[in-house]
């Protein structure tokens, strides 16, 4: 049996060593939020954050997991859909079928916490998710959108009545 930490929560696992994080989110977390693709790590359907990265699930075997390890699936980014990069996924309105989007939507909140404020190149760079119905400029633009948002709130943050409000 394997504990892993699954979007901030211990989670009890029995699987083989060599079973695929994915499957085990999926098939014995039951998060099915994360996408298989294409089982090589090519597609990034598959994208989790794995201690703060960016990763393709369906290349990390469970027994190179330890229970200090932090998994956020597109479930632990935000239960009520408001980060900045879900809040410009649906502004933009970027996805078409939408299979690939959770993998999307994770390796751009990795971007925006590595990289605030990118540009153009950074997003294309970084983002290596294959889209099979090629929305990439509604997804670089939502980037950009989420990037807005997500400064918008720092600000706020920093704001002296938001200081106050904190201090009170």
């Amino acid at each position: 049996m394997a504990t892993l930490n699954i979007n901030g929560k211990a989670v009890q696992v029995t699987a083989e060593p060599d079973t695929p994080l994915l499957w085990v989110i999926r098939e014995h977390a039951g998060l099915t939020g994360t996408k298989y693709g294409c089982g090589v790590a090519q597609c990034g359907a598959c994208s989790v954050h794995f201690n703060g990265a960016v990763a393709r699930s369906c290349s990390i075997p469970l027994s190179s997991v330890k229970p200090t390890d932090r998994i956020v699936t597109i479930e632990g980014l935000s239960a009520t859909s408001t980060h900045p990069v879900q809040k410009a996924w649906a502004e933009v309105d970027v996805p078409q079928c939408g299979y690939c989007q959770s993998g999307q939507i994770m390796a751009a909140a990795a971007l925006l916490q590595r990289t605030p404020d990118p540009s153009d190149r950074d997003i294309d760079e970084a983002m290596t998710n294959i889209c099979r119905c090629g929305t990439y400029q509604r997804i670089r633009e939502a980037v950009h959108a989420a990037a807005k948002l997500g400064g918008k709130r720092a600000a706020a943050a920093a704001t002296p009545a938001a200081a106050g409000a904190r201090d009170a």
